[in-house]
């Protein structure tokens, strides 16, 4: 993607974000325009504790960080779902697709001429161990607003290099702490930690955060196939 659009389509994000009232739960929870039998589908497909958590999720509401003295860099476990993939950086792309006015498909140079966002929170894992950290990069809502999603999206799909899978309520991708991290404690994110990019949020367990990013999907409704550990039984919404 060339830089003049790249621009053009920050300015559409900036007029995106004033229409749109991301705040709102309109556009979080789902369009009003939307079908009455698409909204029942819709209903249905949820998992029960997505309609339980997000009766009490604050979409907006900031996490406490932490100092720099705070940071454990020795504490992040590293993970691995099959393999750690070798990803060309040159030719690595992360494509945004589905329910979108602009699909995009941008380079690791276009994302890094956004703004960067640093923040110093908790890691948690499921396996009941914690790290904090810092990670930097992209908010992920920035990223989003780029693609110019239609309003009944209410999900936001990830696939990674790896082959494995997650997906997000829209609420929680659009908080503005949601990052697609390409730092981690200031320095260039390792490949084991996922880089080129990962998600790293506080609002989510360890399993949601996705290392090597290749594809953010946004759509109005869930697959059967919501998420690799979810599939096997692990909660969906995942909120901390």
């Amino acid at each position: 993607m060339d830089l003049i659009r790249l621009r053009h389509l920050q300015l559409s994000r900036r007029k995106y974000l004033t229409i749109s009232g991301i705040s709102s739960m309109s556009f979080l929870l789902g369009g009003c325009g939307t079908p009455i039998f698409e909204d029942l589908v819709g209903t249905l497909s949820e998992p029960l504790n997505q309609k339980i958590e997000k009766l009490i999720f604050s979409p907006q509401k900031a996490v406490p960080e932490f100092s720099i003295s705070e940071i454990q860099p020795e504490e992040l476990i590293v993970n691995t779902f099959r393999y750690t993939p070798i990803i060309d950086i040159e030719k690595y792309r992360l494509i945004i697709d589905g329910e979108v006015d602009h699909p995009l498909s941008l380079s690791m140079a276009e994302i890094q001429n956004l703004p960067l966002t640093s923040m110093i929170i908790r890691h948690i894992c499921v396996e009941g161990w914690a790290a904090i950290v810092q990670w930097g990069g992209i908010r992920l809502r920035e990223i989003i607003a780029l693609a110019q999603p239609k309003s009944n999206v209410r999900y936001a799909y990830f696939k990674s290099a790896d082959g494995y899978y997650e997906s997000w309520d829209i609420a929680s991708a659009l908080h503005p702490q949601t990052l697609l991290a390409y730092q981690k404690n200031g320095e260039p994110l390792p490949v084991d930690n996922g880089a080129p990019l990962r998600l790293a949020s506080p609002i989510k367990l360890g399993y949601k955060q996705s290392k090597w990013v290749t594809q953010i999907t946004l759509t109005s409704h869930l697959t059967p196939f919501q998420g690799y550990w979810e599939d096997q039984g692990y909660e969906w919404f995942a909120g901390i």
